[in-house]
């Protein structure tokens, strides 16, 4: 093949990749990568502490903490049962790399119990989490591709885990599940006295009267 030849095809390959519409490599987007909390219906959460391992094996300690998202919607369903969304809010890992492992310990406010877990992020996840970046949804060519790529853990009763990644569509996608153990300390550490953030709001004491906690349904 002549030097002309092989010219042009470079040139075209070239030309093929900068016009991909659904590249998001010029888009703008964060250095970091952020981590948020979700609760099933009803179940209140708070989260003691979380800290990220990342891929270099730099620990991050207290990446966040506090509330997580959920909802109460007094529909008289069973609304609890399952996982309804992942979140909205969450905080930016500020100098860590992609996620290797993530601790977190909470408080299932409903029980009452404090739970503690080390899950293991798998490389599907890390995948995704830079996809969701560098690529445009391929609904919404037109747009701009996500700013910063999300991890969302679920935390449930009885110390069930979900971890979950937004990909370019904003979708989220389940990637890892964990059981945690029994915190022996107590919310907080035992530095409150063995009280817990909050008691049960009436709402979420109405819905467990009437049906209870649904242990294995997460």
């Amino acid at each position: 093949m002549s030097r002309l030849l092989i010219a042009f095809c470079v040139l075209l390959v070239a030309g093929c990749q900068s016009s991909d519409p659904l590249s998001a490599k010029n888009d703008p987007k964060s250095h970091w990568w952020e981590l948020g909390f979700a609760e099933p219906h009803y179940m209140k959460v708070w989260v003691d502490d979380t800290s990220v391992v990342d891929i270099k094996g730099e620990t991050f300690l207290s990446t966040g903490g506090g509330s997580a998202s959920g909802g109460q919607p007094e529909d008289g369903t069973e609304s609890a049962r399952g996982w309804h969304g992942v979140g909205s809010s969450a905080k930016a890992v500020v100098g860590a790399d992609l996620p290797k492992r993530i601790f977190v310990r909470w408080q299932s406010i409903v029980e009452p119990q404090t739970y503690r877990a080390w899950i293991d992020i798998p490389e599907e996840a890390r995948q995704l989490m830079l996809t969701s970046v560098n690529q445009r949804c391929a609904k919404t060519p037109e747009q701009e591709g996500r700013y910063i790529s999300s991890m969302y853990l679920g935390l449930a009763p009885g110390g069930v885990v979900q971890v979950w990644v937004r990909n370019s569509c904003h979708h989220p996608v389940k990637v890892a599940r964990a059981q945690a153990e029994i915190e022996p300390l107590g919310p907080s550490q035992g530095k409150n006295q063995g009280r817990y953030a909050y008691p049960v709001n009436e709402k979420s004491k109405r819905y467990t009267e009437k049906f209870g906690i649904p242990f294995g349904s997460w």
